[in-house]
């Protein structure tokens, strides 16, 4: 009986050190430093990647962009990605290669490299109204020995422009000061008069 209870508690042990590196090697969010944290937190010791986020940097209110998540350099064998966007109304739309988990887009395996280079491709639906949004990317360059030694990731942003932007609010102007400049120099002004009219009266004495 009690060889049992070891074997299911080996059993379980590793089922919970399989546990990271199955949901990353099928994509995890959280990774694309929207929140400060991307790959690297896991993927270390291997070249820093250069990345990319290509596409349109204004959209109609509406209307649907294309674009395109770009890793270079690295170890360059395999890579994955998570690609984010910090506006609740926008969409994120997968395209080959990626799946939506969430609100994210990632990979749905890890992709091979074509030549130093590993491209992913995606759609950004806009919002219905003028705002002016971000897309967050981070991208992870592997050597393809299912550990996280060796490999290394980046992250990159790209904003977006909706319409006219996100409209800006004039700021209101400090209490008690409703006559700004004028107001305050409307005392010297009252100060001469007065010097003015004094002067006068004794000149007629």
């Amino acid at each position: 009986m009690r060889h049992l209870f070891r074997i299911a508690g080996v059993f379980a042990v590793s089922s919970l050190w399989a546990t990271p590196a199955f949901a990353t090697s099928t994509g995890i969010t959280g990774q694309s430093g929207k929140d400060g944290v991307m790959c690297s937190t896991c993927h270390k010791g291997g070249d820093v990647p250069t990345v990319v986020l290509e596409g349109p940097t204004t959209l109609e209110p509406g209307a649907t962009g294309q674009y395109t998540f770009i890793i270079r350099g690295g170890a360059a064998k395999t890579g994955g990605a998570d690609i984010a966007v910090d506006s609740a109304d926008a969409k994120l739309q997968a395209g080959t290669g990626t799946k939506l988990l969430g609100a994210e887009l990632v990979h749905s395996a890890p992709l091979a490299f074509t030549g130093n280079e590993l491209r992913f491709n995606f759609s950004l639906v806009a919002p219905a109204t003028d705002v002016t949004l971000k897309l967050f990317g981070a991208g992870n360059s592997s050597n393809a020995d299912q550990k996280s030694d060796g490999d290394r990731a980046a992250a990159t942003t790209l904003s977006v422009t909706v319409g006219k932007g996100t409209p800006v609010v004039d700021p209101l102007p400090p209490e008690g000061d409703e006559g700004g400049c004028s107001a305050a120099g409307s005392a010297p002004v009252w100060g001469l008069a007065l010097a003015g009219l004094a002067l006068l009266r004794r000149r007629r004495s």
